[in-house]
């Protein structure tokens, strides 16, 4: 099954890296076919034409989206449901069957995943710490949750590797996704949940 994917990122960004990766855990049978929009704006505004496009060849379109854009406006806080009351819109005026098209907002923002296991966090930054140990990480029952996971996985970052050492996402949001070695523990987000049911019809 071909499934199509919108993305607020570059080409090969690491939220197409990381989903693409969960994907092919959940289901090694679906071609993931990718489109990316640079930011959240863009992301909103024009997803009716990509989505378009991309049903031409696909089943069905998956639209990601962070709730928190990759700046944070100081007093801003996004609405869930307004953001998808205006990606509805830009679908309805492509008049795309809306049946084909779901919806996955990440709360607040890829990164709460990444954090939903933190075995996955010591296992990735151990290679970088060494011969030192990795203290502990802590537990999050409820990632999507954590207030700024970004800046959040920066500090354990910093804290482990020190602060020359920062968390680039492009360079280490696949690495983290590849250590998560079961769904016991990012299935605690309710985001994950959601994007697992809609790509492969897996309730975790």
């Amino acid at each position: 099954m071909k499934i199509g994917f919108i993305f607020e990122c570059g080409p090969d960004g690491p939220d197409v890296q990381v989903c693409r990766h969960l994907v092919h855990r959940l289901d090694p049978t679906i071609e993931f076919i990718s489109s990316t929009l640079d930011n959240k704006k863009k992301l909103i505004e024009d997803c009716g034409p990509v989505a378009k496009a991309l049903l031409g060849e696909c089943e069905k379109v998956i639209i990601v989206w962070d709730l928190y854009p990759a700046w944070r406006e100081k007093g801003i806080k996004p609405c869930r449901h307004e953001d998808r009351e205006a990606i509805f819109q830009s679908l309805q005026t492509e008049n795309i069957d809306l049946d084909k098209v779901l919806l996955v907002c990440i709360s607040e923002e890829l990164e709460a995943w990444l954090l939903a296991d933190n075995r996955a966090v010591k296992a990735m930054l151990q290679p970088l710490k060494h011969p030192h140990v990795v203290g502990k990480i802590s537990k999050f029952s409820k990632p999507d949750h954590i207030k700024n996971p970004k800046k959040k996985l920066t500090q354990i970052f910093t804290q482990e590797l020190g602060a020359g050492r920062r968390y680039l996402d492009y360079q280490h949001a696949k690495m983290l996704a590849r250590k998560i070695a079961d769904w016991k523990r990012i299935r605690r987000s309710d985001s994950f949940r959601r994007f697992a049911l809609k790509v492969a019809g897996i309730e975790l």
